[in-house]
C-alpha cells in the first residue's frame, strides 16, 4: 500500500501564508515527485474570543474577534508530520495555531 500520507491544514493571517509555506516546504519531503511547494490555499474568516490568561496576536481579552485568514493545506508523509508541525509553529504568529491532521488513503495504491 505504500507510505502513510496525511492531509495537513493550518489557519493563519494572510501576511504569514508565504512564510508558512516556505518553512514547511523546506522541512519536509514532497509527496509529488518532481514538484515542490505544493499547497492549496483558501481565503476564509476566523473568529475567536480570548479569555483571561490569553495573549492574542489580534484582538483583546473578552472581546470576539473576526478576521480574514488563509487555510493552507498540503499532503505530507507520516514520518514528516513532526517536522511539518515544527516548521508551522516556528513562523506562525498565533499562541496556538489551529492545525488539522487527517490520515488519507494513498491514491496511488488504487492504480
Amino acid at each position: 500500500m505504500g507510505r502513510e500520507v496525511f492531509k495537513v491544514a493550518v489557519y493563519a493571517p494572510p501576511d504569514y501564508g508565504d512564510a508558512i509555506m516556505d518553512a514547511v516546504d523546506s522541512a519536509i519531503e514532497s509527496v509529488y515527485p518532481g514538484y515542490r511547494r505544493t499547497f492549496s490555499v483558501t481565503e476564509t474568516v476566523g473568529t475567536w474570543k480570548p479569555v483571561e490568561g490569553a495573549n492574542p496576536f489580534r484582538g483583546a481579552v473578552g472581546e470576539v474577534e473576526v478576521a480574514e485568514e488563509l487555510k493552507i493545506e498540503f499532503i505530507a508523509f507520516g514520518e514528516d508530520l513532526g517536522k511539518a508541525v515544527a516548521a508551522i509553529v516556528s513562523v506562525h504568529p498565533y499562541e496556538e495555531p489551529a492545525v488539522d491532521i487527517v490520515p488519507m488513503l494513498a491514491w496511488k495504491s488504487f492504480l
